[in-house]
């Protein structure tokens, strides 16, 4: 009977399988170094920065004090804050170079601020704000 149905549909050509496995294992390990790239590139910054915190000095000026690190590879960086108005308006906005450490800031506002945000740093080469 086995005879007969390997006759019947064919039987397993065990290339077929062996190149099966070749090419899944092929495509995970492009996968897995692509991820490691990408989660490895985007822990690793060359800017980071964080909002300490702000003042509303006047009808119009808002002060920042935003904490930035540079990384040895950060070129041209540079930081943009917003200010905002209770009804979530945009007033004012200030983009700056920052220096590492501690950078106090001054944004010029249309008319009173609420609250100020820090929108991110970036350099050359880092798109996406940190």
């Amino acid at each position: 009977m086995t005879s007969d149905l390997a006759e019947r549909y064919g039987t397993h050509r065990r290339g077929r399988r062996t190149a099966l496995v070749a090419v899944s294992v092929v495509v995970a390990v492009a996968f897995l170094s692509w991820l490691a790239w990408a989660t490895w590139f985007h822990s690793n910054p060359a800017v980071e920065s964080d909002l300490a915190t702000y003042k509303i000095v006047g009808q119009h000026e808002a002060s920042a004090v935003v904490d930035v690190v540079l990384g040895d590879e950060a070129q041209d960086p540079s930081c943009r804050l917003r200010a905002l108005a209770e009804d979530h308006s945009v007033v004012g906005e200030l983009a700056f170079a920052p220096t590492d450490g501690r950078n106090t800031v001054s944004v010029r506002t249309e008319r009173v601020a609420n609250s100020v945000e820090l929108l991110g740093c970036t350099a050359d080469g880092q798109p996406r704000p940190q």
